[in-house]
């Protein structure tokens, strides 16, 4: 069974380099995507200087796109998606996230944050289908719809219809001391406020459907 990760990644290049560091210490994954989604930073740079292959996005179109991207330049059976901004990442969550999936216990696995730190693991506890780690299989991602990818953040929401429409096997999976950097620590306060604000209605778009 063939096994990718995809990282979508914009402006990553502070963190990036624990997530690939964590990931190319997994034998199971053959294949290490990232999607940068039109970086300004270095974060192509770091990716290239872990010898994992790099798409580079022409501009910001959001976290689905870069994903669709990773996913079509993909063949493998199991496709593992992981944040770039993943603080505390180490090869046994990853491998964790991933097994349930690759042995055939699950049709997706999501990775839920715990004691991390407090406000992440809240958020992670009360909204879980809303993880951006998820191990997956492909023909699960292949049923959705093309205009599905282009809806940013909510796709995660759309990922999560898709369980409850076809019944999918669906595992929790526990990723003890792992959090993520927040919008605002990495933008500033007023432009990381504004992007979660993005996020929020991205997401909510996709609830209402």
């Amino acid at each position: 069974m063939s096994v990718s990760a995809i990282i979508p990644a914009y402006n990553e290049e502070k963190h990036i380099g624990q997530v690939l560091a964590a990931v190319k210490r997994v034998g199971e994954i053959a294949d290490i995507v990232v999607v940068s989604d039109g970086s300004t930073d270095r974060t192509v740079e770091v990716a290239y200087g872990f010898g994992v292959r790099v798409i580079q996005l022409p501009r910001n179109m959001g976290k689905g796109c870069a994903m669709k991207a990773g996913l079509d330049n993909t063949s493998a059976s199991t496709v593992l998606f992981l944040d770039a901004d993943l603080v505390g990442i180490e090869p046994h969550h990853v491998r964790a996230l991933l097994l349930p999936v690759y042995h055939g216990a699950a049709d997706m696995a999501l990775g839920v944050f715990c004691s991390g730190r407090g406000v992440t693991d809240l958020a992670q506890r009360l909204t879980p289908f809303l993880t951006g780690q998820r191990a997956v299989k492909r023909w699960v991602l292949d049923m959705l719809s093309d205009n599905v990818w282009n809806t940013g953040y909510g796709i995660e929401m759309a990922l999560t219809r898709c369980v409850r429409k076809y019944d999918l096997k669906v595992m929790e999976v526990p990723l003890y001391g792992v959090t993520h950097a927040m919008k605002e620590e990495k933008m500033g306060v007023m432009r990381g406020m504004a992007a979660r604000l993005k996020m929020y209605w991205e997401i909510a778009k996709q609830l209402r459907m």
